[in-house]
């Protein structure tokens, strides 16, 4: 079984998209790192869940995220590409945000795991 990144990545957009930080936290290994550009990173997933939640609360939305590249090492895959999202910019009118992504994802019985998701 090979892991759709780019589906995977879908359905995580949507998820934050909707709003649902909480279940954001279910993309993430127990022991998954979510380490953002210049942050601490964040640990296990209803850390993260919240840790997105903050985002949402302060105005995030609209995450896109492409992939633009996988390197599958049978249990272990590596993907990385580009996302955007918007967010509250100066004087309070909105302003894209975008850079590079890094995930490292972990087989995980018929499921992929985030292991480690970090960017710039």
């Amino acid at each position: 079984m090979t892991v759709n990144v780019q589906a995977n990545a879908a359905k995580w957009d949507d998820t934050f998209n909707q709003g649902d930080t909480a279940g954001l936290g279910s993309f993430y290994a127990a022991e998954g790192l979510v380490i953002p550009a210049g942050g601490a990173p964040v640990a296990g997933p209803a850390a993260i869940g919240k840790f997105f939640a903050d985002l949402r609360s302060k105005g995030f939305s609209n995450h896109k995220i492409s992939v633009d590249s996988v390197i599958d090492k049978g249990d272990t895959v590596v993907a990385s590409g580009k996302w955007q999202l918007t967010g509250p910019g100066e004087g309070g009118a909105p302003q894209q945000y975008g850079g590079n992504w890094v995930n490292v994802l972990g087989r995980n019985g018929d499921r992929w795991d985030i292991l480690l998701h970090t960017w710039n």
